[in-house]
Formats: structure tokens, C-alpha cells, sequence
């Protein structure tokens, strides 16, 4: 009996164009990866934008406070009768002495670098470094702005190094006017900015300020100091030269940077050296209008790079696998075809098809066992029909141990089986996830393997659905590596807001210190004019103001002791005294809020160990939340419950309100630093009293109260 013929070859056009779908199929898979590689830097890079950002806000009010908390010292001194005294007649010796030693004074009270006072001519005659080698008076800065500024009758305000003793520093100047409304000399004040300059010395990414010429002086790079962001204009090195902004410096050469912008990028990129190393920086301007500065804030450009890198990699890792599955499953569609083709010519062709097999079956081993990818098959019973070497690598289980198992099978972890059953059931119905899903899976061994499992269904040669296929990577060291980075950012991130915390504590500290250090003097200077006027009465009622205002200055010195971490000023402290001070600074805001107290203080009370103002400020702080609370409450029952107990040999000092109380969601969050509910509110009062309160080793609770409000109580050691 004939056999039958050979089938024919495959023609050329039918090879050329599955090789073209393939290099389609290829070319999709790399431009899909290329989109996901720059979706996934732009989205790192817009996060990176937004921390920026906030940083920015921080850096830009330090900014802010730096020139506004020192405004008032050349308005206030300049109205000084001594100084308009001097002004009056220059000629007088004694009379610039006198302004000399007043001026001396009110800087060394204020805290200020230097304080002068110029004619109209711009000659300084009298100054708070009359005495010093290198003493302002008798120079003359009529060529500065900010003496232009104040002989035209508006505030100045200039950064630069000083003519005399060439240290940079801010410089704010006020008008002195005559009776008649002209200006008769100026005032100037020179602050410091050294400790702006070294906090920022620590700071990980550069941050730099520049002026309105676009020259940095103020920034974390030593090496950029003095250099122009831009290119300087004749008339910008000619006004630098002529007010003799920086000294003799009159050259400034550019940035060693490279500038790169995108039309949809956030901020722009910068190319630079920073200690001999090549960095790439994300940078964003913000520009300080009202000082004439421009603040830059950069941050790392590394991890929008390794955003993009990690797409391309899971991308083309994806590809792979996609690639290796379809060269799978046109392997399995040839097998079925050359059995076909042998039973039409198997006498002929038995030995040739059945090399063309075993070279075939040798192929897919060896790249099966080559795979690091483990690959699971299963039947539409749920039974395992295939696994790779990669796959009984990944599980501890040989091949035999699991071919043939229906679920649960071995290696699902015990803790997740509910998870795995979930997962089986909704591949078995027809709807497995089609991104993937991660799930964790017990060794043979017992050590935990977390992994990513892509399912997909199998189609049989007649295109029946005989199955399903899984793709099983490994992505544990990946999960430990992702967790061991967000710990260390979580670490930093920590690091960071507490020293946030200490250096807006010290600027709101410095904020209270200056206007009260201002009312002293105005006390002072009206005390002098009740004096000549033989008004004895109004003289003793300023020396009870004076007294009032270095109160406070005490107040403000102990909580920047306290910022500090010094040593706590322990005394005893009777809890009813402590209560009846607190209510005093409170009479005139519950007046105005139609406000009550009911005190309740048992006699007998022992006293509290602690330091009498930082506790006094912790129930000042409690009894004005308490108040800000009961703003919607009816006047009637605007109430502030204030009572004390000892329970467990330990005083009880509790503070209710009957206001909104608190919401059970906020609850965790409601001493966490910079959280706030408040409109305006900084969001540290109750975290800087809980950090008082533990520093006395105390505790602060709170709990909602029956019938609406709150209850805040303060547990504190009684004194021995």
C-alpha cells in the first residue's frame, strides 16, 4: 500500500509574515514599556515636586520671620526723645552720648546685630558700637538703598556686607520724622544671618537664596556663593558696584550648572559637581516678592531615575514572559501538528518526526530549566498538570510530589488560606486577576516566599479551554528591600520633623520676645516723659507695665530653655495658685466670650513637683483650647470645669469644656506635630504640652465628655 505524500513546506510568504508579527509583537511590547518607563519618572517626579514644595514653605516663613520680627526696632527707637534730641543738635556732644548709650541699650535688649542712627545726610551719629575699633559713627552710608529708602520716607530693607567691619548682614531702616512731617534722619537696624546659614549647612539636597540681580549669597554649597544664576546686565554690576553691596566684590561669575526644562516637567533639572562628584537635581523657584529674593529648593533626581529603570525592568521582564509563553505554545501547536502528519506517513517518516520531537522536547527543556520564572499548569479540575524546576525551587516540592494535586496544596501558606481558596475560586470561574496578584506561599522548609502569580488561560490545538497557566516570580528580597527603604525614610522623615519642631518652637519663642522686649521699651521711654512731667501716679502704674513685660520675657526665655532640652527649674507648686494665675491671664478673652469658670479644688491639696511657668503654660494652653471649642456653644453654657483630685498618690488636674468634643477619627492624630483642625493653627500647642507634661514624667489624656465636650486631665507627681 502507497503512503501517503509528505505535506508541503511552509511557503516563504507564510515565514515572512509570522516573523513580522512576531517583530510587531516585540516592538509593541518594548514602546509599551518605554510609555510605562516615563509614566513612572513623571509620577516620581511630581512627588518629588511636592516635597519640595513643602519644604519650601518652611525655608520660605524662617525667611519671612528673619525680616519681619526685627522691623519694629528702627520705628520704635527712632521716636526716642534722645535720639530726636541728637538729631536736633548734632552739635552736642553730650547729646549724641546720651543717644549712643540708649541705642546701645535697646540692640543689647533686642538682640540685634547693630542699631544706628544717620542724618539726613546718611553720617551716622550715634551708634550702639560707639565703643567698639571698628564703631559706625561717623561714617557715612548715604549710598546704601536702605538710606536712600528711609530719606524718602519708606522703610528699607538691603542685604550686603557691611562697609565697616565687612560682615554680611540684613539691614532695616525707618524714617525719623520732624514735628512738621519731614524726615529729619534714619534709623538701621543690622541683623544677622549666620544662624539661618549654618542650619542650612545641614540639609541633604543644595538650597540657595539669590537676590534681585540673581546673585546667590545666602545657600547650603559654600562653592556657590557669590556666583550669578543668570547672566548680569551693565546696569546690575553697576548698581552692585555703586552701593557696594558685596565690598569689593565686583565679580561674579556664573553657576557651574547645567539647565534642562520640559514643557510638562515640574520645575527643572540641573546638571552640576558637588565635591567632585556629577549630581542631577530636581529644583523649584519661589520668589520672595516682598524681600526681593528668590528662593531654590532642590532635591535628588536619583529616584525618578530609578522609577524609570524599575518600569523598564518589570516591562521587559513582562515581555519576557509573554515571549517565552507564546514560544511555549507554538511549540505545543508544531508537536501537534507533526503527530498529525505522522499518522498520514508513519512508515516513511516515523524516524525523522520522532528526532524532530526529541529535539523539540530537548529545546523546551532547556529552556524551562533555564527559566527563573516558575511556571505552574493546571487542568479545569484544578489538578497540577506542569511545573518548572524554577517553580520546585521556589516551594521546596519535587515535581512528583505535586503533579496530579488538587487544592489546598502544600506549599499554600497556612495563614493566607482563606486569601488562596479566594484566589482559586475566581480563576476557576472563569475571572483570574489579569494584572496579577501578590501572594505569599510556605516552603518546604518553612521560611516564607512572597511572590507575584499572572494567570492566563490554556487553549488546546481545536481551541478548547483545557487549563489554566501561571507565571510565579519571586519578589521577596524585592518586598524586603522595599520595607528596609521605608523604614530608613520613615527614620529620616522623623529626624527631620523633630528638628523642624525645635526650630519653629525657637522662631515662635523669638516672635513673643521681640514685641515684649518693644513694650519695655515703650514703657521705659513714657516712664521718662511722666517723670519730667511730675506725674508719679502714671510713673508707678508704667513700672507695673515693665514689670509685666519682663514677666513675659521670663516665660519666653524658660520655653526656649525648654526647645533646648535644658534642665527643667523644679520648685513645689500649689495647684490652686497655679489655677488662679492662669485664670488671670484669661479674665479679659471669657469676658469676651461671655465665659465662666467652676472650680473645684478640695482643701488641703498637696503641691506638684515641676517648673511652675512651663505648667502654668501647659493649662493655659488647655483652659484656651477648652474656650476655642465652646465658640458655637450657647453663652449660657459656655462653662469651664477646672477640678483636682489625688488618686494613687498622684494629682489629678482636670480641664472640661462642654464644646464640640473630639471626633473618634482624629483621635490618634490629635498630638502628632503640625496636625491642626484650626484655621491659621500650626497644629503644636497640644504636642508641645504633652513633651512638657512627659518631661515631668506626667501624662496628658483626654476623653469625651457626657452630654458633649471634653476632658482633658494632666496627672503630675505630687511634691515629697
Amino acid at each position: 500500500m502507497p503512503s501517503a505524500p509528505a505535506p508541503p513546506p511552509p511557503t516563504r510568504p507564510t515565514r515572512w509574515r509570522a516573523r513580522c508579527a512576531w517583530a510587531a509583537a516585540l516592538a509593541l511590547a518594548l514602546l509599551l514599556t518605554a510609555a510605562a518607563g516615563q509614566w513612572a519618572a513623571r509620577r516620581e517626579a511630581g512627588l518629588q515636586a511636592d516635597a519640595i514644595r513643602r519644604a519650601m514653605e518652611v525655608h520660605a516663613l524662617g525667611l519671612r520671620d528673619a525680616a519681619a520680627k526685627y522691623r519694629y526696632l528702627p520705628v520704635i527707637a527712632g521716636q526716642h526723645p534722645d535720639l530726636l534730641a541728637a538729631l536736633a543738635q548734632p552739635q552736642d556732644a553730650a547729646l549724641r552720648q546720651r543717644a549712643n548709650r540708649y541705642i546701645e541699650e535697646v540692640n543689647r535688649r533686642a538682640g540685634s546685630d547693630a542699631l544706628y542712627l544717620s542724618d539726613r545726610h546718611g553720617l551716622t551719629l550715634a551708634s550702639s558700637n560707639w565703643a567698639a575699633p571698628q564703631s559706625y559713627v561717623g561714617e557715612s552710608y548715604a549710598n546704601r538703598p536702605y538710606v536712600i529708602d528711609a530719606l524718602a520716607g519708606r522703610s528699607g530693607l538691603f542685604y550686603g556686607v557691611g562697609q565697616t567691619t565687612g560682615e554680611p548682614g540684613l539691614f532695616l531702616s525707618a524714617p525719623v520724622h520732624a514735628a512738621d512731617g519731614g524726615v529729619r534722619g534714619v534709623v538701621t537696624a543690622k541683623v544677622s544671618l549666620r544662624p539661618l546659614q549654618e542650619a542650612w549647612a545641614f540639609v541633604r539636597d543644595p538650597l540657595l537664596l539669590t537676590d534681585a540681580h540673581g546673585i546667590v549669597f545666602l545657600g547650603s554649597v559654600p562653592g556657590w556663593m557669590y556666583q550669578a544664576a543668570r547672566p548680569l546686565s551693565r546696569a546690575d554690576l553697576d548698581a552692585v558696584r555703586r552701593h557696594q553691596q558685596y565690598g569689593a566684590r565686583h565679580d561674579f561669575p556664573p553657576l557651574p550648572w547645567t539647565v534642562e526644562r520640559g514643557e510638562d516637567a515640574p520645575g527643572y533639572q540641573v546638571r552640576t559637581r558637588i565635591d567632585g562628584r556629577p549630581r542631577r537635581f530636581l529644583a523649584l523657584d519661589e520668589p520672595l516678592p516682598e524681600l526681593g529674593w528668590t528662593l531654590t529648593v532642590m532635591a535628588d533626581y536619583t529616584p525618578v531615575e530609578h522609577a524609570r529603570e524599575g518600569a523598564w525592568m518589570l516591562g521587559l521582564l513582562g515581555a519576557g514572559v509573554l515571549l517565552l509563553g507564546g514560544l511555549y505554545w507554538q511549540l505545543r501547536e508544531r508537536r501537534f501538528a507533526e503527530q498529525r502528519d505522522a499518522r498520514r506517513d508513519l512508515e516513511q517518516r516515523v524516524r525523522e518526526r520522532t528526532r524532530a520531537l526529541d529535539e523539540a522536547h530537548a529545546f523546551r527543556k532547556a529552556m524551562e530549566d533555564s527559566l527563573l520564572v516558575g511556571m505552574r499548569a493546571r487542568d479545569r479540575e484544578g489538578r497540577i498538570s506542569y511545573v518548572n524546576p524554577a517553580f520546585c525551587a521556589m516551594t521546596g516540592y519535587g515535581a512528583d510530589e505535586l503533579l496530579g494535586r488538587l487544592p489546598p496544596y502544600p506549599y499554600w501558606h497556612p495563614d493566607d488560606v482563606t486569601e488562596h481558596w479566594r484566589h482559586y475560586q475566581a480563576m476557576m470561574s472563569g475571572e483570574p486577576a489579569r494584572s496579577g496578584f501578590e501572594s505569599r506561599l510556605r516552603h518546604r522548609d518553612g521560611h516564607e516566599v512572597i511572590t507575584m502569580v499572572y494567570t492566563a488561560p490554556l487553549i488546546d490545538a481545536g481551541g478548547a479551554h483545557s487549563g489554566w497557566m501561571s507565571s510565579v516570580v519571586d519578589i521577596t528580597e524585592q518586598k524586603r528591600a522595599e520595607l528596609r527603604q521605608r523604614q530608613n525614610e520613615e527614620q529620616l522623615q522623623h529626624a527631620q520633623r523633630l528638628a523642624s519642631l525645635g526650630e519653629m518652637a525657637s522662631t515662635l519663642a523669638h516672635e513673643l520676645n521681640q514685641p515684649l522686649m518693644a513694650l519695655s521699651n515703650f514703657a521705659s521711654a513714657a516712664k521718662a516723659f511722666a517723670e519730667q512731667g511730675n506725674q508719679p501716679l502714671l510713673a508707678s502704674s508704667l513700672d507695673e507695665t515693665v514689670a509685666q513685660a519682663q514677666r513675659s520675657a521670663e516665660i519666653v526665655r524658660r520655653i526656649r530653655g525648654f526647645v533646648r532640652q535644658s534642665t527643667l527649674g523644679a520648685e513645689d507648686c500649689a495647684v490652686p495658685a497655679l489655677v488662679a494665675n492662669v485664670l488671670a491671664l484669661l479674665r479679659g478673652e471669657m469676658r469676651a466670650q461671655q465665659a465662666r469658670a467652676l472650680v473645684r479644688l478640695p482643701a488641703g491639696l498637696p503641691g506638684v513637683r515641676g517648673d511652675r511657668v512651663l505648667l502654668e503654660q501647659v493649662l493655659l494652653n488647655l483652659l484656651t483650647n477648652a474656650l476655642q471649642s465652646m465658640q458655637a456653644t450657647p453663652p449660657g453654657q459656655r462653662v469651664l470645669g477646672i477640678e483636682a483630685e489625688v488618686h494613687q498618690g498622684r494629682m489629678h488636674l482636670r480641664v472640661a469644656d462642654r464644646g464640640s468634643g473630639i471626633d473618634a477619627a482624629l483621635a490618634e492624630q490629635i498630638y502628632a506635630p503640625f496636625f491642626t483642625t484650626k484655621a491659621g493653627g500650626l497644629g503644636l500647642g497640644l504636642n508641645i504640652c504633652r513633651t512638657i507634661v512627659e518631661a515631668h514624667r506626667g501624662r496628658l489624656s483626654f476623653a469625651n465628655r457626657a452630654g458633649g465636650g471634653t476632658i482633658f486631665t494632666l496627672e503630675l507627681e505630687i511634691s515629697p
